[in-house]
């Protein structure tokens, strides 16, 4: 049978229900992400109130938000210490004190003796006996029914209350068609409740139900919301993946000869990882389907030389490459790796950086737009409107995950040329990916890993070191680098803050300056010009300089496998990827090599997690892995990562075993009923198309 692939359509026009608000309104609902009225239906509580029981005021408890309901004997505005509204009432089992120190004078009108009072909030022991500050109350005639199921209490803005909001939700509620997406036989499948039962109970949950289930979003009700939020982010993803298998890209086939001279011209073998990275690599770059593969590995795995062998099919067919790294130190480093490895075999390999002179950049741009170079390495340069390529069919982006979308978009755009066809991509990464991330986040990206060390690698230990000890870690370094070694020592500051008292990459070179004034000592950090960096580089690349005090730009890309020895100042500031991937700068030859961590006391409890983390694994998928259970999914891809959809409820490690199912029913609806497909991605995503990856 033909089938149609879901394809969310164009933005649809406002909802007349949302249009009939006034624009401060629609402005306050636009900060809570609220454009249509199914954006209502999805603005789940953050908790709920139990307006289900009334206390006694005698039988209250303190301490924890509770309704009770009393007459009152006394309200007047006390002036001291300061002005406020004091409300005393009583319902003959005891008093209470309801105190307001915002108010406005027609409180005190409504709040006047005799009045009957429901209140609610937290109890509290006052100066004068049990009180309330600033209940949520309401005026009661006796014997008024009480709430029959949990009030929720939603994510808000100023100038929104929640009895607007509630209004509002429970409007767009009763409007919206809230009928299944999912086809009856997979509901009975998964054990999910249907959509309507799950979204009606997450808004008015009845009083018995089970209060920690909801507060933890284990109920069933929550499932089915993350199930249904997940299955959304599948289908768009693997939707681009579908629209991929349609577009075109110039075929790449190998001819293998430049892949041959370059693996029989390295002073070392490949890996069995490298290996089968690669041949993955050289089927795709083979179709005339743009290629859009992640090679990730962990730091020192040799995920280069295998970009390099993608770079010369790529060369070997005529064609160009674009190599693209987030920061200057990093693009000079495989600028310098593919030069060494390219040149020989007469290819040219250019380098485009913001730091070049004039002259070397107008010299760059005219070998890229001749097509004398093959190869152009640079940062983010290599997108500027200037830059020209002849033929761009393979781009290459490391670190990927510190690139926008748009940017990587713009080196696409670069090989197209009006022909419509996109270059293929491979796009790097040395912070590992934990599994879960990768099979929602990047799921419509074809992954190839490289999951072992090159032979000869010696282990990198690991010391946590306090502060007070900083003598003994000076020593140390001492002892290093006069025995022939190198060393390095991170800070992560440049200059003082008067915020974060930490060492600072100049006060530290200062004083390790004066402390050893035997040693050759380099400096570096992201405010030196390109040229400064790349002299001093190269100096603790040949050994002219013993120990590198740096910032955190050394976190990639720097490989001198002399330097055995890291200091890491201020690590409990740092997180885990980062700690990892600094880490991951020595212990890149043959002799053994150690980091130090250097904390002050006292450490905060997410701190000392993250050093006792750190110092118990070196597999990098394991602490990435802890990196997302900390973090989350927005921290660890990053805030310019802005064309993937964020989760809103899902968690991507409590609900892994969703994320499982999800797969298979992604699957089974793209193939078996793309119109469901198509109703739950309309549904989720509506017209909008953030979830649509460059």
């Amino acid at each position: 049978m033909a089938r149609s692939r879901p394809d969310p359509s164009s933005a649809a026009p406002p909802d007349p229900f949302l249009s009939g608000l006034r624009k401060p309104d629609l402005t306050r609902l636009a900060k809570l992400g609220i454009a249509t009225l199914f954006d209502l239906v999805l603005h789940l509580p953050l908790r709920y109130d139990d307006e289900t029981r009334l206390y006694t005021l005698s039988e209250a408890p303190v301490g924890q938000p509770v309704l009770v309901e009393g007459v009152v004997v006394e309200s007047d505005i006390r002036y001291r210490p300061r002005r406020q509204l004091v409300c005393h009432i009583q319902d003959g089992s005891g008093v209470l004190t309801l105190r307001f120190i915002h108010f406005y004078q027609s409180q005190l009108k409504q709040l006047a003796p005799a009045a009957r009072v429901r209140a609610f909030g937290e109890i509290r022991q006052g100066y004068h006996g049990p009180e309330m500050v600033h209940p949520r109350y309401r005026i009661v005639a006796e014997g008024a029914p009480l709430a029959r199921a949990l009030t929720p209490v939603y994510p808000t803005t100023a100038g929104l209350s929640q009895d607007n909001l509630r209004r509002l939700i429970a409007g767009a509620l009763a409007q919206c068609d809230l009928s299944d997406t999912l086809p009856p036989a997979a509901l009975g499948k998964l054990e999910l409740p249907p959509f309507r039962q799950s979204v009606l109970l997450l808004h008015t949950p009845p009083a018995r139900v089970a209060a920690e289930t909801l507060r933890a979003r284990r109920h069933p009700a929550w499932r089915r919301i993350k199930f249904d939020e997940l299955l959304a982010q599948q289908l768009s993803m693997r939707v681009h993946r579908e629209r991929r298998r349609y577009a075109r890209a110039p075929a790449l086939p190998p001819s293998g000869k430049l892949v041959q001279d370059l693996v029989a011209r390295l002073p070392f073998a490949l890996t069995g990882a490298q290996r089968k990275a690669w041949r993955e690599i050289e089927r795709d770059l083979a179709r005339p389907h743009p290629m859009q593969r992640l090679l990730q590995g962990d730091v020192g795995s040799g995920k280069t030389v295998v970009a390099a062998l993608a770079a010369l099919q790529c060369v070997e067919s005529g064609r160009q490459v674009a190599v693209m790294a987030p920061t200057e130190i990093l693009s000079e480093q495989h600028y310098r790796k593919l030069a060494g490895w390219l040149a020989p075999m007469g290819i040219g390999v250019v380098w485009l950086s913001g730091s070049l002179s004039r002259k070397d950049k107008r010299a760059a741009l005219a070998a890229v737009a001749g097509a004398e170079a093959k190869v152009a390495v640079g940062t983010h340069a290599l997108i500027e409107e200037e830059v020209e390529f002849a033929d761009l069919a393979l781009a290459v982006v490391d670190e990927q995950h510190r690139f926008g979308v748009n940017q990587r978009l713009a080196l696409r755009v670069k090989g197209d040329r009006g022909t419509q066809a996109h270059p293929h991509q491979l796009m790097m990464s040395a912070t590992p990916i934990p599994r879960t991330l990768a099979m929602s986040y990047y799921a419509d990206l074809d992954v190839s890993v490289i999951d072992e060390l090159p032979p000869g690698r010696a282990p990198v230990t690991t010391k946590l070191v306090s502060e007070a000890r900083r003598a003994e870690v000076i020593r140390r370094v001492r002892d290093a680098c006069m025995a022939g070694s190198q060393a390095y020592w991170v800070c992560p500051l440049i200059e003082e803050s008067e915020q974060l008292q930490l060492k600072t990459a100049l006060a530290t070179h200062a004083a390790l300056a004066a402390t050893f004034p035997e040693l050759k000592l380099g400096l570096l950090h992201g405010r030196m010009k390109g040229e400064e960096k790349a002299r001093t580089m190269a100096a603790f690349h040949r050994g002219a300089i013993q120990l590198l005090v740096a910032t955190t730009v050394i976190e990639v890309g720097v490989d001198v496998p002399n330097a055995t020895l890291m200091v890491i100042e201020h690590a409990e500031r740092m997180g885990l990827s980062q700690l990892h991937q600094l880490r991951g700068r020595v212990g890149r030859g043959a002799e053994a090599a150690a980091c130090i961590l250097l904390y002050q006391n006292p450490l905060t409890a997410t701190a000392r997690e993250r050093l006792k983390i750190i110092y118990e694994n070196r597999d990098g998928f394991e602490i990435a892995r802890h990196d997302l259970r900390l973090r989350g999914p927005g921290e660890l891809l990053g805030a310019r990562q802005s064309g993937i959809p964020m989760l809103r409820f899902a968690d991507l490690d409590a609900d892994a075993d969703l994320l499982e199912r999800v797969r298979e029913m992604a699957a089974d609806l793209m193939r078996d009923d793309p119109d469901a497909a198509r109703a739950h991605l309309q549904r989720w995503l509506g017209g909008r198309h953030e979830w649509l990856k460059a």
